[in-house]
């Protein structure tokens, strides 16, 4: 499945803790449709950058304008910075718009019934110690055409890498551009590295009005009769940055014990929300309790199993019941979204669809600039 795809579709990423030091992502999103979709709230195309995955600005086709998504951009950034940005913004829509063509005619792909989507996202990762120091850990820059990879460029080797038939052209079209190839680790290595250490240091007021944590422990029916499943729960909190812990007699449990943990997910009012869980025995009388620590808050909490019991016909509990079914929801909503496309593609694929390599397809035009308003161009054979 693809991985870009499941990102775009709902941003579901977990958090990576360690105990020297904490991860933050800067990440741009680009999604363009062949043509207009026609359902609402979905726009011929998008573009939204993601702070820590909350968005931080964005752009669509019928707007057509980049505006701030939080208080401190809008306050903090001066007008010239967003009309700059409106116009690279529109740029990007025309190259989006150009590409799907070419890659339409490349896969000898209908633009009558079909509705196709081509997808960039590019950012960093870097690693903040205990001293607030910010260093560079990795890039990414990635395409995907309708919900499969497509490209990705790899910033240790400096190399394009195509995931499917259809890219090696572009590959080795691209691959042969020198300037791209040090633009682009460029950017991912120091200049998005700088505007995340901007924009960190301008959210610092924000993160200090950060959300804490709701807590919740409780029991839901296991498929073995004689075993039920105790879950810590916590929602609501935000940052993201959170450790959970299931304790049994005070003992800390880990994935040996068959502890299993969902790792941190967004919440649609933009704070974030974990569950850990494990299987025990009905009839297990050592304590449990869930510890959570959420230093943002200033949150350290340990809440104790009441040893409510969920009914044997699997009845009772109707938290663990509600939580469970939201999670559910999610997780079918974003894999339904990737796989009604795929399905879609293979319905409808025909022996003239097969992917071309031949001369007269050869090459996208190259990738916009990602600071720049201006993009360079190579035209086609």
């Amino acid at each position: 499945m693809a991985k870009m795809a499941l990102r775009a579709a709902f941003l579901v990423l977990g958090t990576i803790i360690s105990v020297n030091s904490v991860e933050h992502t800067l990440t741009y999103i680009y999604t363009a449709f062949s043509k207009p979709v026609n359902l609402p709230g979905i726009h011929e195309f998008t573009a939204m950058g993601l702070l820590d995955n909350r968005m931080i600005d964005y752009y669509d086709s019928s707007v057509q304008k980049k505006v701030p998504k939080q208080d401190w951009m809008k306050d903090r950034l001066k007008q010239e910075y967003w009309d700059k940005g409106t116009q690279s913004r529109q740029s990007k829509q025309q190259w989006f718009k150009v590409n799907i063509d070419i890659l339409m005619n490349r896969m000898r792909q209908s633009s009558a019934n079909d509705t196709h989507v081509l997808q960039w996202m590019h950012g960093c990762v870097g690693e903040e110690d205990t001293n607030g120091n910010l260093q560079f850990k990795r890039g990414m820059d990635m395409y995907n055409y309708d919900g499969d990879d497509f490209l990705s460029f790899d910033d240790e080797h400096q190399v394009w890498v195509a995931a499917a038939d259809a890219a090696v052209v572009t590959k080795r079209k691209w691959d042969d551009v020198t300037a791209l190839k040090d633009y682009t680790k460029g950017y991912l290595e120091k200049e998005c590295m700088e505007w995340m250490s901007t924009f960190l240091g301008y959210s610092q007021k924000q993160l200090r009005d950060a959300d804490p944590p709701e807590v919740f422990v409780f029991a839901t029916p296991a498929k073995e009769k004689a075993n039920i499943v105790l879950t810590c729960f916590a929602t609501g909190f935000y940052p993201k940055d959170i450790i959970m812990e299931i304790k049994r007699n005070g003992r800390v449990l880990v994935p040996e014990d068959g502890l299993v943990s969902s790792n941190v997910r967004p919440n649609d009012d933009e704070t974030f929300q974990i569950r850990n869980h494990v299987e025990i025995l009905r009839k297990d009388s050592a304590d449990y309790t869930c510890r959570v620590i959420h230093k943002a808050t200033d949150v350290d909490v340990e809440k104790a199993w009441d040893r409510s019991l969920p009914l044997e016909d699997g009845k009772g509990v109707i938290i663990g019941a509600a939580v469970a079914g939201v999670i559910l929801i999610v997780v079918c909503v974003t894999l339904g979204i990737v796989l009604f496309k795929r399905n879609q593609a293979a319905k409808k694929m025909s022996p003239s669809s097969t992917p071309s390599t031949s001369s007269e397809h050869v090459g996208l035009i190259l990738p916009p600039k990602s600071s720049k308003h201006f993009s360079y161009k190579i035209n086609k054979r």
